[in-house]
């Protein structure tokens, strides 16, 4: 496979073109003029950032991209779908509230707001793409009505899949509740009872009453109520919740790039990535902590795979910055950094490529790329 052409821009900018416009120039330049938009539906796909997050892009990003997709004759809509975690994003009418509070109404972004999946999450469309784990993926059907679907990523630190970037926010971010339930039921936690201090953190941020305190006061994980969505992971002050085990961060990778498939075949797609505000964690989080690197640029690509895979690449490459999750891990003796992957660093039960690796395989993209620096 050729390698897949990856447009990169820093964040520097001049009294001559500010960053919105160079966002646009960079948008220009790695082609998107060559969609044809003309009276379609575009589907733009985002994270709006759980209500108290502030590391979730900007909406004067998405008005400029809603804004060139009308210039060239199409008709945008900011979407995403509701989360399976108890937030202000887990149904449509919250989650609606969440994304114009985090300012990303129509009167400041230049169009509408569809939550995909509907009011409840349910409403979805089944996509047969016959792969080695996923026969038929369940999409949100505002996402799979569109004639072009662009995603808008901030490229993050995630606790399960390493990294947030493009397939994530396109293979997990468009799947209804029942789709993302299928993605991660194979990670589901266990509970390392010596760790415990039943403060109830996971219980309150449980959807489905998985934690169960048993007879000694200690929590317990409900593995047939559980679905592996890892938010418990993340709140437990004491980092007692751990995956079981390390292969089913491998399966929950493979089944997001097999959704990433079901949502970008047989139709003209783009994807934009912005390496900047590099929380440790999702912007699902109602916090976001010191970022874990400097900010570094904005890319561009038709190629998601080849996206992730530069991203990734220029956040290895970055310094780390001091006081951050990162930083505190690279002086862990325990967590092995030998190999200096910032991500798997930052969150030692975690890895990335085994997604990339699988999209590659299953035809989406390739990991190979050139980056052209405008």
């Amino acid at each position: 496979m050729a390698k897949s052409d990856v447009y990169f821009t820093t964040f520097k900018a001049t009294g001559n073109e500010n960053l919105l416009q160079k966002f646009k120039r960079l948008l220009k330049t790695a082609g998107i003029e060559n969609i044809d938009f003309n009276e379609k539906f575009t589907a733009i796909k985002i994270h709006f950032g759980e209500y108290g997050n502030l590391a979730m892009l900007r909406p004067n990003y998405a008005k400029i991209l809603a804004d060139y997709v009308k210039e060239l004759g199409g008709k945008p809509f900011l979407t995403d779908c509701n989360t399976l975690y108890v937030g202000s994003r887990k149904n449509a009418i919250d989650h609606m509230e969440t994304a114009y509070l985090n300012g990303f109404s129509p009167l400041q972004t230049g169009c509408h707001v569809i939550i995909a999946d509907g009011l409840k999450g349910t409403n979805e469309t089944l996509v047969p793409i016959n792969q080695k784990y996923v026969k038929e993926a369940k999409i949100g059907s505002a996402i799979m009505d569109a004639d072009v679907f662009i995603s808008l990523n901030h490229f993050k630190g995630h606790e399960m899949a390493g990294f947030g970037g493009a397939l994530k926010n396109i293979g997990m971010g468009c799947g209804s509740r029942a789709g993302k339930m299928e993605q991660h039921c194979e990670g589901k936690p266990r509970v390392n009872q010596n760790k415990c201090i039943t403060c109830g953190a996971c219980k309150r941020i449980c959807a489905h009453a998985a934690p169960t305190k048993m007879e000694n006061g200690k929590v317990s994980i409900d593995q047939n109520k559980c679905v592996g969505c890892g938010r418990c992971l993340a709140v437990c002050p004491k980092d007692a919740i751990s995956a079981a085990y390390a292969d089913s961060i491998a399966i929950l990778n493979y089944k997001m790039a097999e959704y990433s498939l079901a949502v970008c075949q047989n139709r003209p797609t783009f994807h934009i990535s912005l390496i900047c505000d590099v929380s440790p964690n999702c912007d699902c989080h109602s916090e976001n902590d010191i970022p874990i690197i400097p900010d570094i640029g904005m890319l561009a690509s038709f190629d998601p795979v080849a996206l992730d895979q530069a991203c990734a690449d220029l956040c290895n490459k970055a310094p780390v910055n001091a006081g951050s999750i990162l930083d505190d891990n690279m002086h862990d003796e325990k967590i092995d950094h030998e190999h200096r992957d910032h991500f798997h660093v930052t969150h030692p039960d975690t890895e990335w490529e085994s997604c990339l690796e699988h999209a590659q395989e299953i035809g989406l993209g390739t990991r190979e790329y050139e980056l052209k620096k405008i």
